[in-house]
């Protein structure tokens, strides 16, 4: 039986590949238990200095396999109590989402949770969480508004209707949209450029821009000026 999740590790870069192409990548125990193993791989491999996300096939993951949804453990697929936002929450190093074609509901939550997306021309987003009757839980109510503001956001999510990449761009939720046999190229030259990067500070400045989510805009740029005076204090001492 093939893997449902593949990994490539070349040059500090890991290729995470969601891979049930037949099912359009949707979300069972079994993909996201070994989504989350490859991820963990990439917080623990100290090789590796930045990861993508891709799906197999024409879809970048058409979200919850209906099908495994009365069956399979799909908050907690490895019984260790930890899920999508948690695994990806532990791993410090930065993931690019790379997105090649249609990504719905549960697939879009992973995408949103990627620091950034670089999208193919055939790429589309829907949430369809109101349509499907599903609830929630990986960040669609929230992530789907920082990225695109709250309007567009309730938009998308309260009518369920696609976007194209190009409305996606526009919109502000992916970074680049290229043609379809660039993508991998251009996700792996933008993780290529990270992967030459002070390690340390590449993470820092990750973690520096993501404490604004949590925090006013005084308090992060206190947070910043802390974080620049135990700089010097460090350069002072050598």
């Amino acid at each position: 039986m093939e893997k449902t999740v593949l990994i490539e590790k070349e040059n500090g870069i890991a290729l995470i590949t969601l891979n049930r192409p037949d099912r359009r990548n949707a979300l069972n125990q079994d993909l996201l238990a070994n989504l989350y193993n490859c991820i963990d791989d990439v917080a623990a491999d100290i090789n590796i200095k930045a990861a993508i996300i891709t799906g197999a096939g024409t879809a970048f993951c058409s979200g919850l396999d209906l099908k495994a949804i009365a069956t399979d453990n799909l908050m907690d697929p490895r019984g260790d109590g930890r899920d999508l936002v948690d695994v990806l929450a532990t791993c410090k190093k930065p993931i690019i989402g790379a997105v090649n074609g249609p990504a719905m509901t549960g697939g879009f939550e992973l995408a949103l949770n990627c620091d950034f997306l670089i999208a193919s021309e055939q790429a589309s987003f829907a949430d369809t969480h109101v349509k499907m009757g599903i609830h929630p839980g990986w960040g669609m109510s929230q992530l789907l508004q920082e990225a695109v503001g709250r309007r567009m956001a309730k938009q998308m999510s309260l009518t369920c209707q696609f976007i194209s990449a190009q409305e996606a761009l526009r919109a502000g939720l992916v970074n680049e949209v290229v043609p379809a046999d660039r993508l991998l190229a251009r996700a792996k030259e933008l993780a290529g450029f990270m992967a030459q990067l002070n390690p340390d500070m590449l993470q820092t400045m990750r973690d520096l821009i993501d404490y604004r989510d949590r925090s006013t805009l005084e308090e992060a740029l206190a947070h910043e000026r802390r974080g620049f005076m135990m700089f010097l204090k460090k350069v002072w001492k050598k």
